[in-house]
Order: C-alpha cells, then structure tokens, then sequence
C-alpha cells in the first residue's frame, strides 16, 4: 500500500512539472512509519523511478531519462540548494557553457557556495562545490530560466573572474584562456569593470586583463585598464605557482609573463 502512494504521489509531482521530493515531505502526505517510507523508496530507486541526490532529497526520473537514471542538474540545483540552506549560484565551467563557451563539456557540475561542502557523486552526475567568501557581496549573479523554474548563476562577468580566481581548479591558466575566447563574445566592458570593483583581489583582476588582451579582446579592457591604474596595483606572477625567472613584464597589467599561454583554436 505505501510503495502504491508514494508512486501515486510521484506521479502527481511530476504531472504538476515537479521533479525534487524530501522525504520528510512524503512522510507528511503518506502518514506512513519512517521504516515503511525508507523501503518504499528504496523500490522506487530500484526501479530508476526516483534517484537519491543527498540525505533526505530525491529527484524523480521521467522516461526520457531512465537510461542514465538521473536528470540534468539544471533541473533540480535551485531545490536542492533551497534544501540544503545554501546560499549558492551556478559558476565557473558550468557557467561559462551556459553562457555558450562549451569548447569542451565540463565533467562536474560546478557551484560556489560560502561554506564547505563535499561533492556528491550520484549515478555518473558530479556536483562539485566551491567556497567563496562574501558569497552573497556578487552583484553579478543572474537567474537563467530551467526546465522546472531558474537557477542562480554568474554572469559571463563575473564568471570570468572566478575562472582566473579558482584556475587550478579548472584545469590551469591555458583552460581558463581556451574558456575565455569564446566567453569573451558575451562579456560587456562596463560590467566587467562592475565586477573589477567588486572583487576583493587586484591580482585576478590584472590577470584576467592580461588574457583577454592577449586574446585580442583588447576593447573589452579599456574601462578596466583605466580603473585599475588608479588602483596603483603591485606587481605579479601571471602563474604563481613558477618562478619569475627573466619573464617579460607587461607594464599595462603590471605582470611578470612567466607562462606562456596556449589556448586552443587561437
């Protein structure tokens, strides 16, 4: 009788355009015993009816998704983070192919969130959370429409800050400018100088500068190059992580150039 329910429930949600459930919400319209609901959805997932994203949190798998047995996470982020309490927007690779820079399709799934957080791996999906400080201070957030209502993400912007802010992260600074010649279509220059001013460290600044003119996108950077200036920056690595050595400095960035830069199809 429970599994019958809860199925007759599922059905209803997804009738209604709803794909997320809790399970404390299912206890709440079943009356059911905690134990009978655990086996019951424990059916279910058997099935491929249903899919467990995290504790307590399911998504339910409409046909044409059976075969890989779990949905886009376009489809459920905003509810999950809602379940989770976390304030959250959609960035980096993510973001950028959402913006129309998917030279290569990103193997996770990427979010920014301002606490720690562990991945969670669930039938082939990646979601991968990263920490940022002063989450809810970015100003260039958006809301881009989804299957089943919008998701928070960052605008081309700013994601292409967080590109230079978490490189390592996404494969090293020849990612990021393979990413960056095609995102840099979408970027407007007065928001990047937005998105400049708003950040807390000059350094990504003047490196993001620094690719984009070595993209060509020299336009792009004229209002930002100004700013910067005034901003009086010191003087940088663009990688960090290697020596200077006799790298040549480039005056405009204030950036020694220890790396050379090799993006694709340039």
């Amino acid at each position: 009788m429970i599994l019958e329910k809860t199925g007759l429930y599922i059905d209803q949600l997804q009738s209604q355009g709803r794909y997320t459930f809790t399970r404390e919400e299912l206890a709440q319209k079943t009356g059911q015993s905690t134990q009978a609901i655990r086996r019951a959805l424990e059916r279910l997932q058997e099935k491929g009816r249903i899919a467990l994203i995290t504790r307590g949190f399911y998504v339910i798998v409409p046909l044409e998704y059976s075969k890989s047995g779990i949905l886009p996470a376009e489809w459920f982020i905003h509810h999950l983070m809602s379940y989770l309490g976390l304030s959250y927007y959609v960035g980096l690779l993510s973001a950028a192919a959402l913006h129309g820079a998917a030279h290569q399709q990103p193997q996770e799934f990427q979010i920014l969130i301002d606490k720690q957080r562990r991945p969670i791996l669930t039938k082939g999906l990646r979601l991968r959370f990263l920490l940022k400080k002063n989450l809810g201070a970015d100003s260039g957030v958006i809301q881009v429409k989804t299957e089943t209502g919008f998701m928070d993400v960052s605008n081309p912007e700013l994601t292409a800050l967080d590109l230079m802010r978490y490189s390592k992260a996404v494969g090293g600074l020849n990612r990021v400018a393979t990413v960056l010649s095609e995102l840099a279509e979408k970027i407007e220059p007065a928001a990047l100088l937005s998105a400049a001013r708003n950040d807390q460290c000059l350094a990504f600044v003047q490196r993001l500068g620094f690719l984009l003119d070595h993209l060509g996108y020299e336009s792009k950077t004229l209002p930002l190059s100004g700013w910067l200036a005034a901003q009086k920056p010191f003087s940088i690595l663009l990688d960090p992580a290697k020596p200077r050595g006799r790298s040549p400095f480039n005056k405009k960035w204030m950036i020694f150039v220890n790396q050379a830069i090799e993006a694709d199809d340039l």
